[in-house]
């Protein structure tokens, strides 16, 4: 198989690069160059909107994509020598009443929204690109966009919007500077979207058509926005973002006295060419992230968290992309969590439409208290545009502890001198999107260790209206390591299959129904069985857009390590036991244009050693339009086995709030009790955009041990509040 890969991916690199006609290339929108100046007011009355072109008659996507949009929707673009404009004019349509919008907070969810947003691909390369929008009360969105369709709102950059609500219509303006994007200069021709969706109507529409089962985002389906020039060179463009904190800590738990520190760092942008940038990073600070939404871990393996980082975003798809879900030679998340980074550089972009480049490299410094090494994080990324939307990838990584020699005879925690990984990938998706897949080969380098050190895997899917049928198989060699990654899993072979089909009835009360079949089934290499989930479900989409799932599965697990079915510090199953056992359950979620929205999930049946597990999760939330949401998750299990687990119950409750007092001054606050973890967490922060892209941060963490009557309602394990004050300077 490994040779096999890489003769394929030899006569791809050498055989001409072709392309094939992009579907929607006869949608243009040609755009000229502002004759009168615009003020950012949502009132359109400047002589520039009246003298510009008008992008309308846009197509319904969802419910169905067989028509015009009932929802009329205009747009026009123009530039002057430093920014882009757009106005979108967005009519009512035919159903009476208020838009619905969760609050005036920042990268808004898309599907409980009324909302416009710009998908623009300056390469016009169908891949990567950028995304802007807002929601019908001004709150905005903003994103960078990465393998054809995919938006990471956890992007961020300096532009201005304004939204303005009239009786039959409200209107989005806003101005991107060229500063603000990444683009060639002399490309004249550009791909370019607009997606409308209205609640009311439960209509999702584009002004480019869109087949309903991919998302508006596809930038397979983009139109062209054609210049009536070059546009303008974004010229000299360096941005310096610097930041202050003071932080006060308490450990309750080691019953230390308060921590007061201060800090300051530094992240800085260069504009190398103005589709390649480079990315600086002295003593950076992360306090104001989200934090985490905690999980009942009842698997195996190793969880997965997303990347939330500003440093690690713009093209992020060139490292962290790399691979499968569950099959990650690089993942950021390694670098710098506990461990103070002293410094950081990454080269990401363009060279031309068909080539993309990535060097990373990050230096954190020592733990004594674990006597961790100094560790250099190094990482380069070439990826080449082969054919349509199709490109190879290549990928390097290496880690490696700076003047450390472990002491085996010593009692502290030994360390690896380094581990590196080098790996191959084509990445397939045909013009018009039906048909995308992936083929990977890995190999990973450390001191001592030869063969069974690499990975290869492979997909293929194809996506029609109708059917869609995927395969995907995976191989992990036992001795393959990636200590920079995200490997839970090695020495298997996976293989996972899996088939639906939607039928679409013309009745008033359903959209669409269908089947889904699939099965997971794991090996060792010798193509022993391991593991094995086999499923099917039966799913219906009603016309409001309420969802419901009914399933069954059947799953086979023998232990390759002992396990606690628990995972709460309980006796273990043994190595080598042999399990199975049958559920079902369902999944629900309400229509997303009510103020009151909820969603349910249930599971019951047979667990690990004869056991029997039941899980109900929901998820409730309610919005006071536009300034407060309210939210509350819940996650209950319930585990029954023999002694010496005997019974278990799990509790999960996460309430959550959010209040926009404008749509630059937001307070969430986030509770989490994990009854798994013994463990109550609380985050509140207040954020303050005084300016684009530049905040004031005020974070609150609170962890409490569950245990009433020692020392009050809860004992505080930890507390700490930090206060962060960040300004995005262009020079």
């Amino acid at each position: 198989m490994k040779h096999f890969l890489l003769l394929v991916t030899l006569l791809i690199l050498t055989r001409p690069v072709t392309f094939a006609q992009k579907k929607n290339e006869d949608y243009k929108l040609h755009i000229k160059k502002a004759s009168s100046p615009i003020v950012i007011d949502g009132a359109m009355d400047e002589q520039a909107w009246l003298d510009a072109d008008v992008a309308t008659d846009f197509f319904s996507i969802l419910p169905m994509d067989t028509s015009f949009a009932r929802v009329r929707t205009d747009v026009r673009m123009t530039y002057n020598d430093h920014t882009l404009y757009l106005v979108a004019t967005c009519f009512h349509g035919p159903i009476e009443g208020p838009y619905y919008v969760e609050s005036l907070r920042r990268d808004f969810s898309f599907g409980k929204n009324d909302n416009f947003l710009l998908f623009m691909d300056p390469f016009d390369d169908q891949t990567n690109g950028f995304s802007f929008g807002t929601n019908a009360a001004g709150a905005q969105w903003d994103g960078i966009m990465y393998n054809g369709g995919s938006v990471d709102l956890s992007w961020d950059n300096k532009w201005t919007s304004a939204v303005k609500n009239y009786d039959d219509r409200y209107v989005f303006e806003m101005a991107v500077p060229f500063k603000s994007i990444r683009y060639k200069n002399g490309i004249t021709n550009w791909g370019i979207n607009f997606s409308r969706l209205d609640l009311k109507t439960t209509e999702k529409s584009s002004w480019a058509p869109v087949p309903r089962q991919f998302p508006s985002a596809s930038l397979a389906y983009t139109g062209i926005l054609v210049w009536d020039q070059p546009p303008p060179a974004a010229g000299p463009n360096i941005s310096v973002i610097p930041y202050t904190l003071g932080r006060v800590a308490k450990n309750y738990e080691e019953g230390t006295d308060a921590d007061v520190t201060g800090d300051v760092g530094a992240d800085a942008k260069i504009a190398l060419t103005s589709s390649l940038n480079l990315d600086l990073t002295i003593n950076p600070d992360f306090s104001q992230v989200d934090v985490d939404r905690q999980v009942t871990n009842l698997d195996r393996f190793e969880l997965f968290f997303p990347e939330r980082r500003q440093f690690f975003l713009e093209n992020g798809d060139l490292f962290a992309n790399f691979g499968y879900s569950s099959i990650r030679p690089f993942f950021s998340r390694r670098v710098g969590l506990g461990v103070p980074i002293q410094f950081g550089a990454r080269l990401s972009g363009r060279i031309n439409r068909n080539w993309r480049v990535g060097l990373m490299d990050m230096q954190t410094g020592k733990v004594e208290k674990t006597a961790l090494p100094s560790q250099n994080f190094a990482v380069m990324a070439v990826q080449r545009r082969v054919f349509a939307r199709s490109n190879i990838g290549f990928l390097f990584v290496n880690k490696e502890s700076i003047n450390y020699t472990p002491d085996l005879n010593s009692d502290k925690p030994v360390y690896s001198q380094y581990n590196r990984n080098m790996g191959l990938e084509y990445n397939l998706a045909t013009s018009n999107n039906k048909l995308t897949g992936k083929a990977l080969f890995l190999k990973s380098f450390s001191p001592d260790v030869k063969g069974q050190d690499f990975t290869q895997a492979a997909n293929l899917q194809y996506a029609g209206r109708k059917l869609t049928v995927a395969w995907q198989h995976e191989y992990v060699g036992k001795n393959f390591t990636a200590e920079a990654g995200y490997v839970p899993r090695k020495n298997f072979i996976r293989l996972s299959p899996q088939v639906s089909y939607n039928f679409f009835p013309k009745g008033k009360l359903l959209l669409s129904h269908g089947p889904t079949l699939g099965t997971y089934t794991v090996f060792k290499p010798d193509f022993y069985l391991t593991d094995n989930t086999t499923f099917g479900s039966y799913n219906f989409v009603f016309r409001k857009q309420e969802r419901f799932t009914v399933w069954r599965g059947y799953d086979y697990v023998e232990l390759l390590f002992p396990f606690d079915p628990t995972n709460s510090g309980k006796d273990s199953l043994q190595t080598g036991s042999k399990h199975n056992w049958a559920s079902w359950g369902t999944e629900f979620s309400s229509r997303p244009q009510s103020v009151f929205t909820y969603g349910f999930s249930t599971r019951y049946g047979g667990y690990y050693n004869d056991g029997t597990r039941f899980n109900f999760t929901t998820d409730i939330g309610y919005r006071f339009q536009p300034y407060v949401s309210i939210a509350l998750s819940s996650s209950y299990n319930k585990i029954v086995m023999d002694e010496p687990w005997n019974t278990t119950n799990f509790w999960l409750i996460g309430p959550r709030l959010d209040v926009t007092m404008t749509n630059k001054l937001y307070l969430t606050g986030f509770l989490q009790y994990n009854d798994q973890q013994d463990n109550v967490n609380l985050n509140a922060r207040i954020q303050w955009r005084y300016a684009p892209a530049s905040d004031l941060f005020i974070v609150y963490t609170d962890n409490y041990l569950p245990t009433p009557y020692e020392s009050g309602l809860f004992n505080v394990k930890n507390r700490a509040i930090v206060l962060k004050f960040t300004y995005w300077w262009n020079i």
